[in-house]
C-alpha cells in the first residue's frame, strides 16, 4: 500500500503555526499591519506551513495568496499581486474592488490588463499612485475583516514586486493587514537582491523573520509513524534521518518508495530522490509532466490545454495519475508541482529537443492567450532558439514593463534584446515598431534608462557611454538628450561632470535650431539653472532660469513653473526676497494642473520660508503640498517626502516630537541622493539634540560617505555636513575637531549662502570659544596651530557681510557672544596676575545677555535660547558669579526639558550641581564652569598636595603627558591661569 504524500497533520511546525497565529491575533485586536518573513532551504515545509495557516484563517479573515514565477532572472512583472487581485474580485466582486480602489482605480489595469480603461496615469508618480492605490484597497477591503496576504517564493520575485510589497509593509497605517512572505534561503546568493530587501524589512519593527529548522531524529521518526499508520523499526528511522538530514520533504519522497522496509532500492543522489515518484508513471504521465516543466511551477488549465498534443481524455487522464502520486496539485484554475524542487529536477531531465519543442508550443500559446505576457513569451522563444521572435517579444517586453513602472525588468529585457541584436539580421527594421527611430543607439539609451530608474546608475552611465560612441549618427536634438541622461546619471552617482555635461548638450542645439514647441532647450536651460543654484552659484542660476523662461514661451505651464521655482529660490537666497517670494508666486500659479510642479513648488516655497525664519508659514505651505499629494493618489510617497519637507521649520517651532515623526517614514522610501541626505542631516540633527550622542555618532558614522560625496557637488549639503559634524564634536568635548569641521564656511574661496552660512558660524564660533579655553600651549603646539584672536575677526568679517540677513536678528548676537567668550578665555595672564575673573569676562558676560535677547525672537530657532541660557551660565560660573550661573542653568533647564533638547537640559543640569555632581558630554563638557569627571577630581588633589605632573603620573600610573592634558583641562574648566588658581577657584566652587 502506497503511503500518503504527506502527514495529515504537521510536524515540527507547530511552534511557528501558533506564531502565525499570534500576528493574526495581533492585527485583529490592535488593527494596523503586521509582517512575518519566514525562510528556509527547500523542502523544509514553508510552503505546508503557510497552506496550514491559510486554510485556517479563512474562517475569519479574507485569505490572499500568490506565487512568485521561475523565469530565471526575468520574473514577470508583479506576478504575484494579478493572482491575489483576481482572487479579491473573485472574493469581493469587481464593483466593490473598484469602490474600494476609490478616484484612481484605472492604474489597477497596470495589474490586471484586463481592468484596463480610460483613466489616465501621470507619468511622473504612475509608479508611487500604484503603490498608494494598492495600499489603500487592502486597507479599504481589511477595515472590518482581516486580510491576510501572503506571498510565496519571494526569492523569485521581479524587482517591481518587491518594491511594492516594500511600500505596502513600509506605509499601511489603516486596516487590519497581515502579509506573510517565503523564500528560500539556500537561493539568496551574494548579490542577490533579495538579500538587502531582507535586511531593510529586518530593521522595521512590523516585521517579524525567522527560518524554519531541520527536523530533529524524534520528530523525523514522529513523521515516518504519520506517513505509514504504523511505528517504524529503528533501522528505518536511521536510514531516512540520515538520507533526509532532517528536510521533512525529503523524509516524504524516501517513505513513499517502494522498498523502502527492506531497504532496497533507495535513490543514493538527491536527483534520483526527487524523480523517484516521476519514474514510476506510466509514459503519459511522464510525458505530461515533462511538459508541464516547462511552463513553470504553476501552470494555467486553459494554457496547458493549449499546448497538449492528446486529447482532453488524455490530458484530463494524465493529470490525474500526477495528481494521485502526489506529483502535482490541483486546484480549480491551475496544476502547480507539490514541490518546485521537483519540477527543476524534471526540466533539467528534458533532452534538448524536448526542450526547445515545449518551450516552443507554450509560446505560440501564449502569442493567442488572453492572459499574454511579452515577459514569459521572451523567455519560452529564447529556450526555443527562435531568436527572431525572442528579440521582438524582448522589445515588447521592454515596454510593458516601462508601462507597468517595473523598471528593473525592462532593463532586463532591453539587456537581452541587445544580446540578441547582433544575432537577428534585420534587427534595425523590427526594432523600428518599440524604438521609432535610433535603432540599437535608441536601445542603448532606453535600457540605460530603465536602469537608471532602477536604481543601477553605474550600469546605466556605462550604457548611455556606449549610446554616446554612436551618437555622432542622430538628429541634435536625440545627442542632447543623451548628454542630459548622462548628466542625471552622473548627478545620481554624485560625481562632478553634470554642469559640463548640461552645457554640452545646450551647444549641440543652439537658438532657434529647433521645431517651435519644442522644449528641450528650456528644460536643459531650467536643469543647468538647478545645478547652478545647488552649487551657490546664484547669478549665474538667475540667468539661466530666466532663459528658461523666455525660450518656453507658452508652451509648458509645468516647464515654466519649475523655472520660475528656481529663480525665486536663487533671488531669495542672495537677499531679494520680495522678488523672488514674487516669483515663487508666479511658480505656483503655473503649477495648478501639474502634481509634480505642485510639489516642487511646495518644496521649494517651504524651504524658502524656512531660510527666511518664517517657520510656520513653511510648515503651512508644505501641508498644502501634503494636501495635493493626498488628491493626486500619492500621498504616503511623494507626499511623505513633501512632509518631511516641514521637518526644519518644526524642529524651529520647537516642535520635535512632529517633526521626528515624518523622518523614519520619508527615510524608508528611499528618496533620491539630495533629498536623503537632507532627512539623514535632519535625523543626526534631532538626535544629537535630544541628547542620545552614542546614536548620532553611530548613524554618522553609518551615512557619513554619502553625506561627504554629496557635499563635494552641493555647497548646501557640505555646509549643513560642516554644522552637524561641528556640532557632534562639541558634544564630544572635542573643540579642536569641531573647528576644523567648519572649514568650508571659513574657506577663502566660499560663496556667501547666508541661510546655510549663519549656523555654520555660529558652530564655528562655539568651538573657537571652547579652543580658548585650552591653554596657548596647547593651542600653538598643534600642527594648524590656532589663533584665537584673529580667527575672531575672521569670523566677525564673515557675519558682517551677511549681518542684514533676516535670520542673523537670532544668530547675530549668539555668534558674537561666542566671539567675546573666546577672546575673553584666550588672554594670557600671567601666572601671579591678580586680574579678578569677573573683569576678565565683563565683555563677554554683556554679549550673551544680547544672545539671550535675541534668542527670544520669532526669527530664533527654538534650540537658541535655552543654548543662549546655558552658556550665559557658564561664562558667569567662569567670572564667579554662581548666583547668576545658577539663575540662568535653571531657566536652561527648564525650557529645554519642557521643548525636549535633552542636550541642553542636560548640560545645563550640570551646571546646577555641584562640583562632585558630574556630567559627561554635552555644550558645557569644555569651557567654563564645566564639572570635573572623576579622574580629574583626583588630579586635582595631587595638584593641591604640590606634586608636579611626573609625580602625579606616578601616583596614577598614567604618563606624565597624560598628567599635563588633565591639569590642562583643570584650568579651562575652573577658569584659571595657574595650579594655584586652580586649587583656590575650585574649593570656592564646590561650597
Amino acid at each position: 500500500m502506497r503511503s500518503p504524500a504527506s502527514s495529515p497533520t504537521m510536524i515540527g511546525r507547530e511552534s511557528d503555526l501558533e506564531a502565525l497565529r499570534d500576528e493574526l491575533e495581533t492585527v485583529r485586536r490592535d488593527g494596523g499591519l503586521r509582517a512575518v518573513v519566514i525562510g528556509g532551504e527547500a523542502g523544509i515545509g514553508k510552503s505546508r506551513l503557510l497552506a496550514e495557516f491559510l486554510a485556517e484563517a479563512e474562517g475569519t479573515a479574507t485569505v490572499l495568496l500568490g506565487r512568485c514565477v521561475d523565469l530565471g532572472n526575468d520574473g514577470a512583472p508583479y506576478a504575484p499581486f494579478a493572482a491575489i487581485l483576481r482572487r479579491l474580485i473573485e472574493l469581493r466582486g469587481l464593483d466593490a474592488v473598484l469602490d474600494a480602489a476609490g478616484h484612481g482605480a484605472g492604474v489597477l489595469s497596470v495589474l490586471l490588463p484586463e481592468l484596463a480603461d480610460d483613466s489616465a496615469v501621470p507619468a511622473r508618480t504612475g509608479a508611487e499612485r500604484l503603490y498608494e492605490l494598492v495600499t489603500v484597497l487592502f486597507e479599504t477591503l481589511s477595515a472590518e475583516q482581516p486580510l491576510v496576504l501572503a506571498v510565496e517564493d519571494l526569492h523569485w520575485a521581479d524587482t517591481a514586486t518587491l518594491e511594492l510589497l516594500r511600500f505596502i509593509v513600509r506605509m499601511a497605517e489603516r486596516g487590519r493587514l497581515l502579509v506573510v512572505l517565503s523564500y528560500r534561503t539556500d537561493e539568496i546568493t551574494r548579490g542577490h537582491p533579495l538579500r538587502a530587501y531582507l535586511a531593510e524589512l529586518e530593521r522595521t519593527r512590523r516585521v517579524t523573520r525567522w527560518e524554519l529548522a531541520r527536523l530533529g531524529r524524534g520528530q523525523v521518526e514522529a513523521l515516518i509513524t504519520r506517513l505509514l499508520g504504523c511505528e517504524p523499526d529503528a533501522a528505518t528511522v536511521d536510514r531516512v534521518y540520515e538520507m533526509s538530514e532532517g528536510v521533512p520533504f525529503f523524509v516524504e519522497e524516501l517513505i513513499g518508495i517502494d522498498g523502502l522496509a527492506t531497504g532496497e532500492d533507495l535513490p543514493e543522489t538527491l536527483r534520483e530522490l526527487l524523480l523517484a515518484r516521476f519514474e514510476k508513471l506510466s509514459d503519459s504521465g511522464q510525458r505530461l509532466l515533462r511538459l508541464v516543466s516547462a511552463g513553470g511551477v504553476c501552470v494555467d488549465h486553459e494554457l496547458l490545454s493549449a499546448v497538449y498534443e492528446g486529447t482532453p481524455d488524455e490530458l484530463d487522464a494524465a493529470a490525474r495519475e500526477a495528481v494521485v502520486a502526489n506529483v502535482l496539485v490541483a486546484d480549480s484554475t491551475e496544476y502547480t508541482f507539490r514541490h518546485a524542487l521537483v519540477r527543476e529536477a524534471i526540466h533539467a531531465d528534458l533532452l534538448p529537443g524536448e526542450r526547445t519543442r515545449f518551450h516552443m508550443r507554450f509560446a505560440e500559446a501564449l502569442e493567442a492567450s488572453p492572459q499574454r505576457s511579452a515577459t514569459q513569451l521572451s523567455t519560452h522563444w529564447l529556450a526555443a532558439h527562435d531568436l527572431r521572435r525572442a528579440f521582438l517579444s524582448s522589445l515588447e517586453a521592454m515596454s510593458e514593463a516601462r508601462m507597468s513602472y517595473a523598471y528593473a525588468t525592462a532593463a532586463a529585457m532591453g539587456d537581452r534584446a541587445l544580446e540578441l541584436w547582433d544575432s537577428v539580421p534585420d534587427a534595425e527594421e523590427l526594432s523600428a515598431r518599440w524604438l521609432k527611430t535610433g535603432g540599437r543607439t535608441e536601445l542603448l539609451a532606453r535600457t540605460a534608462s530603465a536602469l537608471r530608474n532602477a536604481g543601477d546608475n553605474e550600469r546605466a552611465l556605462a550604457l548611455v557611454n556606449v549610446a554616446l560612441e554612436t551618437a555622432g549618427e542622430l538628429p541634435p536634438a536625440r545627442q542632447a538628450r543623451l548628454l542630459r541622461d548622462k548628466a542625471q546619471y552622473l548627478q545620481n552617482l554624485n560625481r562632478a561632470g553634470v554642469l559640463e555635461l548640461l552645457q554640452s548638450a545646450l551647444d549641440v542645439v543652439p537658438p532657434h535650431t529647433l521645431p517651435a514647441g519644442d522644449g528641450l532647450r528650456p528644460q536643459l536651460l531650467a536643469e543647468l539653472a538647478a545645478r547652478y543654484m545647488l552649487a551657490a552659484r546664484f547669478d549665474e542660476a538667475v540667468t539661466m532660469a530666466t532663459q528658461a523662461i523666455a525660450e518656453a514661451g507658452e508652451s509648458s505651464d509645468a516647464l515654466r513653473s519649475i523655472a520660475y521655482n528656481i529663480l525665486g529660490s536663487s533671488l531669495v537666497s542672495v537677499g531679494s526676497v520680495e522678488r523672488g517670494l514674487a516669483e515663487l508666486d508666479e511658480a505656483r500659479r503655473l503649477a495648478e494642473h501639474d502634481v509634480g510642479a505642485e510639489l516642487r513648488y511646495a518644496v521649494n516655497a517651504s524651504d524658502a520660508m524656512n531660510n527666511l525664519g518664517r517657520y510656520a508659514e513653511a510648515v503651512l505651505i508644505a501641508e498644502g503640498g501634503v494636501r495635493e499629494a493626498r488628491a493626486r493618489g500619492v500621498e504616503r510617497s511623494s507626499g511623505v517626502i513633501l512632509s518631511s519637507n516641514t521637518v526644519e521649520p518644526l524642529l524651529a517651532l520647537g516642535e520635535l516630537d512632529r517633526a521626528e515623526a515624518l523622518l523614519d517614514p520619508a527615510l524608508a522610501l528611499d528618496p533620491p541622493p539630495s533629498f536623503r541626505a537632507h532627512l539623514q542631516r535632519m535625523k543626526l540633527w534631532i538626535t544629537l539634540w535630544r541628547g542620545d550622542l552614542e546614536t548620532t555618532e553611530t548613524l554618522l558614522r553609518r551615512w557619513h560617505g554619502g553625506l561627504r560625496t554629496l557635499g563635494e557637488l552641493e555647497v548646501q549639503s557640505e555646509l549643513g555636513v560642516a554644522r552637524l559634524a561641528a556640532e557632534v564634536a562639541i558634544a564630544r568635548g572635542d573643540a579642536f575637531d569641531a573647528w576644523e569641521h567648519t572649514a568650508p564656511v571659513r574657506a577663502a574661496t566660499h560663496r556667501p549662502l547666508p541661510a546655510y552660512d549663519l549656523p555654520v558660524l555660529a558652530a564655528a564660533a562655539r568651538a573657537l570659544a571652547d579652543v580658548a579655553f585650552h591653554s596657548p600651549q596647547e593651542r600653538a603646539d598643534r600642527d594648524d596651530p590656532i589663533d584665537v584672536a584673529a580667527e575672531t575677526s575672521g569670523l566677525d568679517a564673515a557675519l558682517a557681510a551677511i549681518e542684514g540677513w533676516p535670520t542673523a536678528v537670532a544668530w547675530g548676537p549668539l555668534i558674537r557672544a561666542e566671539l567675546a567668550t573666546a577672546l575673553a578665555a584666550a588672554t594670557e595672564l600671567p601666572a601671579d596676575a591678580d586680574v579678578p575673573a569677573a573683569d576678565r569676562f565683563d565683555g563677554a558676560r554683556v554679549a550673551w545677555d544680547a544672545a539671550v535677547e535675541a534668542a527670544a525672537s520669532p526669527l530664533a530657532p527654538a534650540h537658541l535660547h535655552p543654548y543662549a541660557l546655558v552658556r550665559a551660565a557658564r561664562v558667569a560660573r567662569a567670572a564667579g558669579d554662581r548666583p547668576a550661573a545658577e539663575r540662568l542653568a535653571v531657566s536652561a533647564r527648564d525650557e529645554a526639558e519642557r521643548t525636549g533638547f535633552g542636550l541642553l537640559a542636560d548640560a545645563a543640569g550640570a551646571l546646577i550641581s555641584s562640583r562632585g555632581n558630574r556630567a559627561v558630554g554635552g555644550p558645557a563638557a569644555l569651557g567654563p564652569g564645566a564639572p570635573l569627571t572623576e579622574r580629574e577630581e583626583q588630579v586635582l588633589a595631587l595638584i593641591e598636595q604640590g606634586l608636579s605632573n611626573k609625580q602625579i603620573g606616578e601616583v596614577l600610573f598614567i604618563s606624565a603627558k597624560t598628567a599635563s592634558v588633565h591639569v590642562s583641562s583643570i584650568l579651562r574648566k575652573v577658569g584659571a591661569a595657574s595650579r594655584t588658581e586652580a586649587v583656590y577657584r575650585a574649593s570656592r566652587t564646590s561650597r
